[in-house]
């Protein structure tokens, strides 16, 4: 039998996203040359595979027949309108600012959260996520940046694309009750229409060799498949501010791993990154610690699983 999914559990499991999506860069890098909208085709169509599987494994084909429409138009909307708008932005303005812009996202989270019933938005939980901004900034950017009038279309696709992401995030909770198996039709969804603007505006250029289609795998069964899954039950079930803030540690990750890969250098701006979003993390952990929270179990249920949770009262925590 599983173990029941108290808060901090589901929070955990939302942090394994954060840690997936660390290796993003460097099997990005290892997919080259395919193009973005092609990647994201293999990609999703191998995360919507995972969950599919799992469907058919726990018989929850009428479960995900019972979701109601507009549950898969936000998902997909959500998933694939992210990924087009951040792909648009660095087309479109120099890839340092617009990543800089993009990365708005987890301190969205935040200030968007406060919104959500039962929940209480803290200085704690702003200033950390502020922090781990200012660190993510560091990486991204290496300390110097110079934002252009004429890349100001560019900087609007990455604001949008940050606010997709959050709104994504914050609404699923919203939409809790939606099992998370749900995710699986996102992606085959995402995967089509990327399919379908692929052939309009890219060359086809499959991955090249072992290595690539492994890096392309790689990328499908984890930060682009996995992670939706997981990030699903973490901000349905967890500590939504705690796991925005906490997500500033995925570009801190995804350098050290470059750089332990022989591909990126070290330097002061890293370690100083490292610093500050270690400090926003302890500030959001400090005061979601400082907010009454029951230990009873939320739903007990597996990371893809097809039965819907039930509503969590605001006394639980969730």
């Amino acid at each position: 039998m599983p173990a029941p999914l108290t808060r901090p559990r589901a929070t955990a499991i939302g942090f394994v996203a954060v840690l997936l999506w660390a290796l993003l860069a460097l099997l990005t890098v290892g997919s080259s040359p395919t193009p973005p909208l092609l990647l994201n085709t293999i990609c999703f169509t191998i995360g919507g595979v995972i969950g599919l599987i799992w469907v058919q494994a726990t018989n929850g084909w009428r479960a995900l027949a019972r979701v109601p429409l507009h549950v898969y138009v936000f998902g997909t909307v959500g998933l694939f309108g992210y990924h087009a708008l951040y792909f648009s932005a660095l087309r479109a303005a120099p890839a340092a600012e617009a990543g800089l812009i993009a990365y708005l996202w987890p301190l969205l989270i935040v200030l968007f959260s406060g919104l959500l019933p039962g929940e209480r938005l803290r200085a704690g939980h702003f200033l950390g996520a502020l922090l781990g901004f200012v660190g993510a900034a560091c990486i991204i950017t290496g300390g110097g940046v110079g934002f252009q009038a004429q890349y100001m279309p560019g900087y609007g696709l990455a604001f949008l694309c940050a606010v997709f992401w959050s709104s994504y995030s914050v609404g699923s909770r919203v939409l809790g009750a939606a099992p998370t198996a749900t995710v699986a039709v996102f992606c085959l969804l995402s995967a089509a229409a990327s399919g379908g603007l692929h052939l309009i505006f890219e060359e086809t250029i499959w991955p090249a060799g072992a290595l690539g289609w492994g890096a392309a795998l790689m990328l499908g069964l984890g930060p682009v498949g996995l992670a939706f899954y997981v990030w699903d039950i973490g901000v349905k079930r967890g500590d939504i501010q705690m796991l925005g803030t906490s997500s500033y540690a995925a570009p801190l990750l995804s350098t050290l791993i470059l750089v332990v890969a022989g591909i990126a250098d070290p330097s002061w701006a890293l370690a100083l990154a490292a610093l500050l979003i270690t400090g926003g993390a302890v500030l959001a952990a400090r005061a979601s610690a400082s907010e009454p929270t029951s230990e009873a179990a939320v739903v007990a249920s597996d990371p893809v699983s097809p039965q819907p949770a039930p509503p969590v009262s605001p006394q639980s925590g969730r």
